[in-house]
């Protein structure tokens, strides 16, 4: 996303897509924040304080502190950028013109990761402000600049301000770093807002927050968020969310091990009433000097606590996994780097590729991708999905109107000897269950061999788009399945896909139709019909591999080879089935009746001498 420069008569840009208007401020008016309809002024940093600044000499003012806006699962992100200078150089480009520069003229460009790619949102600095004081986000420092300018640009993409009330941390910490993030119930319960799929297996976690070494603790961006009222925490409300800081090991005085763990909350405030609360009784417990020490590095807003009292208070937490300066991830199981990594995107679409969850019979229908493990290694498969354009409904981050119940499960098989039908109808090898998630994870360790992998919706015919991304420390490789177009009312019974690839070469095998005497010297691929049970029993699909805007006319003939003939003649004989559109699409087929027996099929070109790559997909029915 890129906005082009419009500047005033003063020299300033001004952002025509995002203006200094109520447009920008209000979506539809379902929070509390249309209060503010009238009271909102747009100041520019240098009209709010003398000498503005982007980031703050000292680290510890450059933290967020929250406004008025309800955006604290942005600000956790935000505080995570803080612990990593090569994500925030790569979210705020340095060498940008400041107050005070020469060519200074009021215009910012930050980045964020949308979909599987970084993406540069342009805003000016003209910032909302109640009573010549920022209203919603702000830096410690007053002079420093930069979380409010990159809360405009994330409301900018968004839409408005009103839009950022209320989310998932785990969707910020992605959207700021490309990561890729992990939310783990505190509280052990299974979440009331899983669908009910009989036939989906969760996906075991396999560890939890306090068996994460505390090196991968210090490295990670953790989030902490409570969904009611905590009793040590009495002014918080429900669906607040804060930032871990910090995690360390403490010898009392009595020779107990203690962890404790720092917490910034983005209200800017101390509201902790625990033990370990600034003049609480946990301190006594420890040596003089420790206890200064760790007192010494809380900031404004900061507290400590155990981690019992961690775990009592707060209900989830939010995982980032670390990223290297070269863009690997790091497991949080093992500390290895995921070195290699792939990325593909795909789509629902009704009536196509909509096939919903395994309880439905058309669950074979669904986007199918082939992972290839070269050897034994650890792989992180994720699932995204694109949200939709339209807000989500009241409520925050207990809502997602405007997300797909969501699940990725992963079979092995033996790519030669593969059977769709069988395969989808035994148990997956892993699976993360359907959850309204814009993200789902699935973390194991894979033998070599061929993964087949089938990412769903939870309701039949739902549509959306999404990317699949596979990280792993082994070496891999990730493709698309090709599948035929769905059987329409034949979904009773079991049914067997087999692909075949082949070319058409000039000079030796571009025939082209059976209008030219070349014909006979395209490509003939056998295949074996063995269960007629009466109606349709076989899909024929032709697609070529060119791309969109160079395709060749194609179609096919289906012959007939009679019994005891090891050749066949096209020449001499009549087709059983003809597919001969020979049209300029990626893919011609056809749907059809035929007999127990052997076949060949003749894929071809309408003009004669053109090359192409071509897949056959033949899905018969069989007897069980």
């Amino acid at each position: 996303l890129q906005i082009g420069c419009v500047c005033t008569h003063h020299g300033m840009f001004v952002d025509p897509d995002f203006p200094a208007e109520e447009s920008s401020l209000f979506c539809d008016y379902t929070t509390p924040l249309p209060k503010l309809l009238g009271d909102v002024t747009w100041l520019r940093p240098q009209e709010i304080c003398k000498q503005p600044q982007l980031f703050p000499d000292d680290p510890v003012e450059a933290h967020p502190k929250q406004g008025i806006l309800g955006d604290c699962w942005l600000l956790c992100a935000c505080s995570m950028l803080l612990k990593n200078q090569h994500l925030l150089n790569k979210v705020f480009p340095p060498e940008q013109p400041l107050w005070g520069d020469r060519v200074y003229h009021g215009e910012f460009r930050v980045q964020f990761w949308q979909n599987g790619r970084w993406i540069e949102v342009r805003v000016d600095d003209q910032l909302p402000c109640i009573n010549d004081t920022l209203c919603f986000s702000r830096c410690q420092s007053p002079r420093a600049f930069w979380v409010a300018l990159l809360e405009k640009a994330y409301a900018k993409l968004h839409g408005s301000y009103e839009r950022l009330w209320a989310g998932q941390v785990s969707e910020a910490v992605v959207d700021l770093s490309g990561t890729i993030a992990v939310r783990w119930n505190l509280k052990g319960a299974e979440s009331p807002q899983q669908p009910n799929d009989s036939q989906t297996q969760h996906t075991p976690n396999g560890m939890r927050l306090s068996e994460l070494s505390l090196e991968l603790k210090e490295r990670c961006a953790i989030g902490c968020c409570v969904h009611s009222a905590p009793t040590g925490i009495p002014e918080l409300g429900q669906f607040h969310a804060m930032s871990v800081m910090e995690w360390t090991n403490v010898t009392t005085t009595t020779g107990e091990q203690v962890e404790l763990i720092r917490i910034r909350n983005p209200w800017g405030r101390r509201s902790w009433t625990g033990v370990w609360r600034e003049s609480g009784s946990g301190w006594a417990s420890l040596e003089p000097s420790c206890s200064q020490a760790l007192l010494g590095r809380t900031a404004e807003g900061e507290f400590w606590m155990d981690e019992t009292e961690f775990q009592k208070e707060f209900d989830e937490v939010t995982v980032g996994y670390p990223l290297s300066d070269a863009g690997h991830l790091q497991s949080i199981y093992t500390g290895s780097y995921l070195t290699h990594s792939h990325q593909i995107g795909g789509c629902w679409v009704k009536c196509h590729t909509a096939g919903g969850c395994r309880n439905n019979n058309t669950f074979s229908i669904n986007p199918k991708f082939w992972l290839k493990v070269c050897e034994r290694g650890e792989v992180l498969l994720s699932l995204l999905q694109y949200r939709h354009p339209e807000p989500p409904a009241e409520g925050g981050t207990q809502q997602h109107s405007d997300l797909q119940a969501i699940a990725l499960h992963v079979w092995k098989v033996e790519k030669k000897h593969f059977n769709l039908m069988r395969t989808l109808n035994n148990p997956p090898l892993v699976s993360h269950t359907h959850a309204y998630n814009r993200e789902v994870v699935v973390h194991t360790h894979l033998n070599p061999g061929f993964y087949l992998l089938v990412p769903s919706t939870f309701l039949q015919g739902a549509e959306g788009r999404f990317l699949l991304r596979v990280h792993s420390s082994c070496s891999t490789s990730l493709s698309v399945m090709k599948s035929p177009p769905p059987l329409q009312h034949c979904s009773e019974g079991e049914w067997e896909t087999i692909s075949s690839h082949g070319c058409w070469s000039v000079g030796s095998t571009a025939g082209g139709s059976r209008n030219f005497t070349t014909h006979g010297l395209n490509p003939c691929i056998p295949f074996t019909v063995t269960y007629d049970p009466g109606g349709n029993n076989t899909k024929v699909t032709l697609c070529q591999n060119r791309p969109e805007n160079s395709l060749h006319a194609i179609g096919f003939h289906i012959y007939k080879v009679p019994d005891g003939d090891s050749l066949l003649s096209p020449g001499a004989m009549s087709p059983v089935v003809s597919c001969v559109p020979h049209a300029h699409s990626q893919e011609v087929s056809v749907f059809c009746r035929l007999q127990p027996g052997k076949y060949v099929i003749i894929p071809s070109t309408y003009q004669p001498e053109l090359s192409a790559h071509f897949t056959l997909t033949f899905t018969c029915r069989i007897n069980r």
